[in-house]
This record gives structure tokens, sequence and C-alpha cells, in this order.
């Protein structure tokens, strides 16, 4: 597992995530805070993106996690973020998330193209046995992307998670397996793209 990691199709290019990547997601950061209204951290503001960033950059020097920049190739821009964490080699498992994307972009399609990288990658790569989603469970429409590309839902965490308003949130929790990605989520996802 290298941080110099590229991943990429036809539509998306997934880079490292670095510090100085705070100038070309600052424009999200300071006028859709709301991007971060299901999360329990947040990159609203230079402040708060500069610390989502370290904390990222941190994760990753410790093996936790494989943060990434999201390029747009068709409109030549940078236009969100997104993650490997919680990796375990021993079980071979990882989580997908802390994906977000300005909302112009929400809906195009980008989405699953970056799903389809990391998870060809999790599955390919590093030959993980699960992939993980997880989601505030009042976010549905989060949760329905993450169904559009083959997760199965197995269950919601009740009180799971202290959110930064004070309320608990319950965590929807998604799974793709490694023969359920070779037997039919890689191909009807390739077909959705």
């Amino acid at each position: 597992m290298t941080p110099s990691i590229i991943l990429s199709d036809d539509r998306v290019l997934l880079r490292p995530l670095e510090q100085h990547d705070v100038d070309n997601l600052l424009v999200f950061s300071e006028n859709e805070p709301e991007i971060w209204d299901y999360s329990p951290t947040t990159g609203a503001g230079r402040e708060n993106l500069e610390k989502y960033i370290g904390q990222a950059l941190k994760d990753r020097e410790h093996k936790l996690s494989l943060p990434f920049i999201v390029y747009d190739k068709n409109i030549d821009e940078y236009i969100g973020s997104t993650r490997l964490y919680n990796i375990n080699p021993v079980q071979k498992t990882l989580l997908i998330g802390y994906s977000w994307y300005g909302k112009k972009y929400r809906g195009t399609g980008v989405n699953k193209h970056c799903k389809y990288v990391l998870l060809k990658y999790a599955f390919e790569v590093l030959e993980m046995e699960r992939v993980e989603f997880r989601a505030d469970f009042s976010n549905q429409r989060s949760i329905a992307a993450m169904k559009s590309i083959g997760c199965t839902l197995e269950g919601v965490l009740r009180s799971d998670t202290l959110m930064r308003d004070g309320r608990r949130r319950d965590t929807a929790v998604l799974s793709i397996l490694k023969s359920e990605w070779f037997e039919t989520v890689r191909e009807k996802l390739e077909h959705k793209l």
C-alpha cells in the first residue's frame, strides 16, 4: 500500500490528496458547507479544510487510509475527495468513504466512476474480501447511491456516532463481498458507466 497510487478510468482520476490541495478544494469548502451536514467532521472554511486534509494525511502516514482528490477529466477540474480507510490487511477488509463532491457534480455519474476504480483496486489489487460503506441513516440519497453500485444494506448501528451538533447518529452499514464483485457487481457497474 503506497501513497503514490493513482486510480483512473476514462472519466475520473484519483490521485493522492496532499496538503496543497486545500487550494483545489477551497471553493467547495467556502461555498458549500452543507457538504459535511451528515459527517461527524467538517471541512467547511479554510481552517477546517486544512485540518480535514491534515488528519487524512496523518491517517495515510499510519497506513490507516488512502485519501484521494477527485479530478473530472471531462471538465478538467478537481471536484471533491474520497478515500479508502480502516484498512485491515489481516482481515482483508476496508471501508470506502469520506466521499464528497461539489453540488453541481452530484448526479453526473462521477460517483459511480470513483467507486468503480476504488472497488477494482480494493478487490483486484489489494485482494480484499469485504468492502464496507457507512452513512448517516437519515442520508437516504447517499444510501440509495451505494445500493445503486451494488451494495447490500446489512443493518443500522443505532446511536453509533456523535455528530458535531451533539446528536447521536444512526449509521447504515452496507457492503460488497469479493465473491459478489467478481460474480455480478463489477459487470453491472461497468454497464452503468
